[in-house]
């Protein structure tokens, strides 16, 4: 299966905090996209791994995805090395996606930004044809190189200064559901699991408010940030409309 996009996440839950709603938008306009989550988020203080399996299942549900795959990297401690490089160029190769959304290239939790890194090196060495990968060891036939156009990475905990803002006014109710079908994770009043960062209500409160506010930069109701590691290239200024 050839993808338009594909979005990687260090842990279940990432993209959809970092371009739910994007991603909702782009495939009601009939794209095809898929994730792929790096761990399965077992370090995490509320929830187990098996729950966020299913909470990973039901979020693809709502955001219409094509596919989701868990590559089960160690949470916390997977690096950025040739083994889980060449991991992540199979997924690139599997489904040749023209753009790769990725994690944060800084932030809070330092899965985030080495996720970024990986996937963004693994971009590149997708693309050299020199690199032999096969998806499964006994499979017969060799992957051809596949290099995405272009890498896109979506702000998540810190607020960077975003390269360029997509309008998702009309999807922002989605990517709520979506986020919100990682129960274990966020805001519930009658959770008995311990409190942290982003289970408070303050803390969906403020991604909302990230997107109202980047929205208002461009006379929108809501917008998600992304940046971008090289020059954006355009052929007339009314590409930028």
């Amino acid at each position: 299966m050839e993808l338009d996009i594909l979005v990687f996440g260090s842990h279940p839950d990432d993209a959809e905090l970092g371009a739910g709603a994007t991603i909702a938008k782009e495939v009601a306009q009939g794209k095809k996209v898929g994730i792929i989550d790096l761990t399965r988020g077992e370090l995490g203080t509320r929830g187990t791994a098996e729950v966020r399996d299913r909470e990973a299942e039901e979020a693809s549900k709502i955001l219409g995805l094509a596919v989701r795959e868990n590559l089960c990297f160690a949470d916390g401690f997977f690096v950025n090395d040739r083994p889980h490089q060449l991991q992540v160029v199979k997924m690139i190769r599997k489904y040749r996606p023209k753009i790769v959304l990725c994690n944060a290239v800084e932030d809070r939790h330092i899965d985030h930004a080495r996720g970024s890194k990986l996937v963004s090196d693994a971009c590149f060495l997708s693309g050299l044809v020199k690199i032999d990968t096969k998806l499964e060891d006994d499979d017969e036939e060799w992957q051809e190189p596949w290099r995405p156009k272009v890498v896109y990475h979506y702000i998540q905990w810190k607020n960077l200064e975003p390269d360029f803002v997509v309008d998702v006014s009309d999807y922002i109710e989605v990517k709520k559901k979506a986020i919100m079908a990682y129960g274990s994770q966020f805001y519930d009043p009658k959770s008995k699991e311990p409190e942290t960062p982003i289970s408070s209500k303050n803390f969906i409160d403020s991604v909302i408010y990230r997107a109202r506010d980047l929205g208002r930069l461009i006379g929108v109701g809501y917008a998600e940030g992304f940046t971008v590691e090289r020059n954006i290239g355009v052929r007339y200024l009314d590409d930028l409309i």
